[in-house]
């Protein structure tokens, strides 16, 4: 979950990592550093806090040093603090290394090396990594010989150190020995080698990239990289070449910077309508009424015949994946589960013939969620990702896929991931039931609907102040509970989630005639609910538990359907949006919830955009 990015080229490496890591400090921002070389020696620079304590410790960059490491980190092993901090020294100071990811066995391999007489001055499980490269490199000579005579011992030591190794890695990695040298490897954690005119950028995130060029190469796990002013060559971690085409970044400089907002997880609540059109388009065939995804074409027969599929995700991908759920079942009639891709890879599932796993996930990095897809592809099911992510790991591990196509997302809170995975999963649900059961003038009738949300989403975003108002009154209250049903049950999960993750304030999402099974103990006078009651099958028994609400002194806040008059004298504060099927509210209804958590954070002076304890990408376990 950490932030990797290493430079070498002509320029000064200081001012490009930094740059760089600010770009990053999404995936972690508990403490951050710099390694520089450039006369011989390798020069650290690293503290506590986020990317702006870091400067403030730096000295005046040095044109001389052209190669250099930064990184940015989410804590996993050891507090955040500057001891703890990457980059990290090998007990030799020859080799300094940044990380991404968990070394699991980290304690095995710390007793031994310190048995042969390294020494450690952090906590971290990263450190090992050094020491271990290092106590090879010192001994290379040797143990190289016997081994390759086509590689140089720096080469030859990471590779040695990474067959001891178990667990996840993104690592960048530099020797002072050899100042116009870096190598990366990958296991389980993302990294890109950006390729330049004349300089090289790899990172573990092409956000830190794209400032300086278009063109990247994704590795693989079990996949390094050497990097020298002569060029780059790539191979497995057992010595085995491996070619590797350049890839074009699907997204511009532009895309990732604030454009006049406040905060990046406005711009992108703002950026919806554009997404939504933008990941819908050329997929909506009105000529002929039908769905076209490319991605996954073909396995469109299979699928038409599937028996049964499991969902799989984490957090608000889980969210989007319960929202398919229902729309797998009620549109193309197909039994369906959804599952915590968290406790799905530690079961022991049953994955029949005829069942197909989807996996949903915005990086196509969640850990969890890669593991899943793993578990599912051992168990003989075919498996298909819906990721926003090119080239991610998600991506290249499954059998087919669809992409979000809604550009970077930078907000550590998901919001316009979640609509656009609704909204594949809903073209998803329709072609299906195309295919199986419905009519052509059913499906159209579906379609046009779906073609009109982006515009939708337009109209609700200028409520964007009045909800703003709504926030303000009830951000004194520590306790809030989201209600809905049916559809609007999983966006009821999903708002509880965005108030939690940035405002601090605890929620708790139900499906709306579960509250009086036992939460309905928790209201006190004044208390918020946030009602999802739009008009659908199930509105006349949400109405009543508005009612058993406000019965006990609750304070209620209705998102309700346009032009329902009635449901105003129920509501203390009332949010509305345009009327639209209930299989297509989930992607209406969630913006409200998004702005509130939204307002709620910064009327509460949180930052929105790195909230505590999280990072964007979970890598980790």
């Amino acid at each position: 979950m950490c932030g990797i990015v290493a430079y070498l080229g002509k320029k000064g490496a200081q001012p490009i990592l930094v740059e760089g890591l600010k770009r990053l400090e999404y995936r972690g921002y508990d403490s951050a550093g710099v390694a520089l070389l450039g006369g011989g020696a390798i020069r650290i620079k690293k503290t506590g806090g986020r990317i702006s304590a870091l400067e403030e410790i730096l000295d005046e960059p040095d044109s001389r040093e052209t190669l250099g490491l930064g990184h940015t980190r989410w804590a996993t092993h050891g507090r955040p603090n500057t001891i703890n901090a990457h980059p990290h020294l090998d007990y030799t100071g020859k080799i300094a290394v940044v990380h991404n990811g968990i070394i699991e066995n980290y304690g095995t391999l710390k007793t031994w090396l310190q048995n042969e007489g390294a020494d450690f001055a952090s906590e971290t499980d990263t450190e090992v990594v050094a020491n271990l490269i290092g106590y090879f490199y010192a001994g290379a000579d040797e143990a190289q010989q016997k081994q390759s005579d086509d590689q140089n011992k720096f080469e030859w030591a990471v590779q040695r150190a990474l067959q001891d190794v178990h667990g996840t890695f993104g690592l960048a990695i530099v020797c002072s020995d050899f100042p116009d040298m870096l190598i990366g490897a990958k296991k389980g954690s993302p990294l890109i080698l950006g390729v330049g005119n004349n300089e090289y950028i790899l990172a573990s995130d092409a956000a830190a990239i794209v400032e300086h060029t278009a063109q990247a190469v994704y590795l693989a796990d079990n996949e390094m990289v050497t990097v020298s002013s002569a060029g780059f060559h790539t191979k497995t971690i057992d010595n085995v070449a491996v070619s590797k085409d350049l890839k074009q970044i699907e997204f511009s400089l532009e895309q990732i910077e604030l454009g006049g907002f406040q905060h990046h997880m406005l711009k992108e609540i703002f950026e919806q309508p554009k997404a939504l059109s933008t990941c819908m388009g050329g997929r909506i065939d009105r000529a002929n009424n039908r769905i076209r995804l490319g991605g996954i074409a073909s396995h469109l027969r299979e699928l038409t015949h599937t028996k049964r599929f499991i969902l799989t995700a984490c957090g608000t991908a889980f969210h989007a994946a319960l929202v398919g759920e229902f729309l797998f079942e009620q549109l193309a009639r197909v039994p369906t589960e959804t599952e915590y891709a968290s406790e799905f890879r530690y079961r022991n599932p049953i994955i029949e013939d005829g069942t197909i796993v989807i996996s949903i996930s915005q990086s196509g990095e969640t850990a969890d969620t890669l593991a899943a897809v793993e578990q599912a592809k051992e168990r003989g099911a075919t498996v298909l990702g819906i990721v926003n992510v090119v080239g991610s790991s998600i991506a290249r591990a499954t059998d087919a896929g669809i992409y979000l196509h809604v550009g970077p997302e930078i907000g550590v809170a998901s919001t316009k991931a979640f609509t656009a995975q609704v909204a594949v999963l809903t073209m998803l649900a329709i072609e299906l039931a195309r295919r199986r059961h419905i009519s052509t003038d059913e499906a159209a009738r579906d379609i046009d609907e779906l073609s009109k949300i982006p515009d939708k989403i337009g109209r609700i975003l200028e409520q964007s102040d009045r909800i703003k108002q709504i926030a303000s009154a009830n951000i004194d209250k520590n306790n809030w509970l989201f209600l809905g049903r049916g559809f609007n049950y999983p966006v009821a999960l999903e708002g509880a989630l965005k108030l939690k993750e940035i405002s601090y304030i605890h929620a708790e999402g139900l499906p709306a005639a579960e509250m009086k099974h036992g939460p309905i103990a928790l209201i006190v006078d004044g208390m918020p609910a946030v009602f999802i009651a739009t008009l659908g099958p199930q509105y006349d028994k949400i109405m009543g538990n508005i009612a058993e609400v406000r019965a006990r002194g609750g304070k209620t806040i209705i998102v309700a359907t346009e032009g329902d008059e009635n449901i105003r004298q129920y509501a203390d504060h009332l949010i509305t949006v345009p009327d639209v099927p209930e299989l297509l509210q989930p992607m209406l209804t969630v913006v409200p919830l998004q702005l509130l958590a939204y307002h709620a954070a910064v009327l509460r002076g949180h930052d929105v955009d790195k909230p505590r304890n999280l990072a964007k990408s979970v890598t980790v376990e």
